[in-house]
């Protein structure tokens, strides 16, 4: 059976930085929950770094519970638009919407950024 050419879903294409596959492995998170995370989010802000989105999913049980926050870029590589996936991490509990960061995540990203370039 065919598809017809204007029913084909093009799938949006992944890049990831070192320090995002390091905190993937830090934080238990495998690749295809970090692409629904950045594609679904329940929520999306401002990332730290400079052009950045952050986007988050809750996660977990009713007992304990957490956040799933994944850090990246849009960006048109060939033609195409791809996320560059900087970070990901674990956020026990929840967060207030528009509070930022704590200050040691905020400079572990900055480092690894710095470093990537």
């Amino acid at each position: 059976m065919e598809i017809p050419e204007n029913k084909l879903i093009s799938g949006r294409s992944f890049s990831w930085t070192n320090h995002a596959r390091l905190k993937m492995r830090q934080y238990s998170l495998s690749e295809q929950r970090v692409k629904r995370v950045a594609n679904h989010p329940e929520r999306v802000e401002e990332g730290v770094a400079p052009r950045t989105t952050a986007a988050m999913q809750k996660a977990g049980t009713s007992k304990k519970h957490h956040e799933i926050w994944v850090m990246f870029q849009e960006v048109k590589l060939r033609n195409e638009k791809q996320k560059r996936i900087i970070s990901a991490w674990r956020y026990p509990g929840a967060t207030k919407p528009g509070r930022p960061l704590p200050q040691e995540i905020i400079s572990e990203i900055e480092q690894a950024t710095e470093a990537e370039e």
